[in-house]
């Protein structure tokens, strides 16, 4: 079952400690599940997961039904809080090679590096290609196909009109298929074609 009964008032969730644990616990997989697959580790996705219900606790007087379920309007604050940890992490990163030491790889770390992208090849493809689509598409494929929202959940996540978000993901999987499907190999010229003319 995708959402439970709603037996407690989003609204109130800051201000009414039951409403709150009925809310973190219908929601808190999902939430968890969606920053693990944005995250560096598991204590990155624990600390965003705890930002995102901060998050949503501060924004919850504000919230209203016909903005969409619970569940659309947790993932669109989900998403902001992300974007704001990964402009964050890039400042940081930006600041600290400025002034960060170099060293060589050893063997050991050369290994390990090879056994990870043997370990990671097979989705590399698929990586590479998600992540050429343009935002709006990308956005839309990965709250249906990888966070399980439904169409209409989702373009409430992302503040958009349904009938934009279904167009966005049919144009994402689309650009996946066409990148993604081998093309059929090209047929060889007939032997023919090689000969030369004998002297």
């Amino acid at each position: 079952m995708r959402h439970p009964p709603a037996t407690y008032e989003v609204a109130k969730i800051g201000e009414d400690p039951e409403a709150f644990e009925l809310f973190y616990r219908a929601h808190v997989q999902a939430i968890l599940r969606y920053a693990t697959r944005r995250s560096r580790d598991a204590y990155a996705a624990s600390d965003l997961t705890a930002d995102v219900f901060l998050a949503a606790i501060a924004a919850a007087p504000g919230y209203r039904e016909e903005l969409g379920s619970p569940s659309a309007w947790l993932h669109g604050i989900a998403r902001n809080v992300v974007a704001a940890e990964r402009r964050r992490a890039a400042r940081t990163w930006n600041a600290e090679s400025r002034i960060a030491g170099r060293r060589l790889l050893d063997e050991d770390d050369i290994a390990r590096l090879e056994d990870r992208i043997d370990a990671e090849r097979d989705g590399t493809a698929l990586l590479a290609a998600m992540a050429a689509l343009p935002a709006g598409q990308r956005a839309v494929l990965e709250l249906v196909t990888v966070d399980g929202l439904t169409v209409p959940e989702a373009a409430a996540a992302l503040g958009i009109k349904q009938v934009t978000a279904r167009v966005r993901l049919h144009r994402a999987r689309r650009a996946l298929r066409d990148t993604l499907t081998p093309a059929p190999p090209e047929s060889l010229p007939h032997p023919s074609s090689f000969a030369v003319e004998a002297r």
